[in-house]
């Protein structure tokens, strides 16, 4: 599916000035986590280790069809709260992210834009279901973690605050001391939009692909970009 994204460059540029503090998803915005450990082998791991444990029942169908790890997650946390189940699926997810880590490719253009953002004052933060452990070893092995740190906000041991909970949001905003209206979020998942819009936080969609896009405009996402590249230019301008 081809991408046809159309922003008006004054309401781009209108978010942009706004933005007192930047939230950043990690997998997606700022690098394709998975590029080298593809998401749905990740998923399929997940499901055979709980298969392993005769635990197949754990999950519906439609979960282990979605082939999305952090679904996974989200469901066996809403399940079993706080079970020893949901703390090693999560250190094993954990485990999947740091080896993809290294492997991670880097969303074109974003690695200027993130060092263009803070050299003009703009503070930054990460707001994730990723392990934040995994975030600061890619961040830090761009020369990036001075950007953000220490606003990195990733999944915690309570697998029912992912997002689309907002909670990793605000937990950016009060760190940072911004108020919702002041702030933007560059995400590209359904749940991102879902959690910015929850938060009170101006929405920017970044859709890599087509599929992408069209999940974030069925969410309701109305400004979306296929690349990073327009961003980088009005800072730079």
């Amino acid at each position: 599916m081809s991408i046809t994204t159309e922003v008006d460059p004054y309401e781009l540029r209108s978010l942009i000035r706004r933005a007192r503090v930047v939230l950043w998803d990690f997998d997606g915005p700022i690098c394709r986590l998975f590029a080298g450990h593809s998401a749905e082998r990740v998923a399929h791991d997940l499901a055979s280790w709980l298969e392993g444990r005769g635990l197949q029942g754990v999950l519906t169908e439609a979960e282990r069809d979605s082939l999305d790890p952090h679904v996974m997650l989200r469901a066996v946390g809403h399940r079993y709260p706080g079970s020893d189940l949901a703390v090693e699926l999560e250190e094993r997810l954990t485990q999947l992210e740091l080896q993809a880590a290294t492997t991670a490719m880097p969303t074109a253009y974003a690695d200027p834009l993130i060092r263009t953002w803070t050299a003009v004052g703009v503070r930054l933060a990460v707001a994730s279901n990723n392990s934040p452990r995994a975030i600061r070893q890619y961040l830090t092995s761009r020369g990036l973690l001075p950007c953000f740190a220490p606003h990195v906000y990733g999944r915690t041991g309570d697998l029912q605050l992912l997002k689309p909970d907002p909670h990793c949001l605000n937990r950016a905003l009060s760190a940072t001391g911004a108020a919702p209206s002041s702030a933007l979020m560059i995400g590209d998942t359904p749940t991102d939009f879902l959690a910015a819009k929850k938060a009170g936080v101006p929405f920017l969609g970044y859709a890599r692909n087509g599929r992408t896009l069209a999940s974030l405009r069925d969410a309701g996402a109305e400004v979306v970009l296929s690349s990073l590249e327009p961003l980088l230019k009005l800072l730079r301008s």
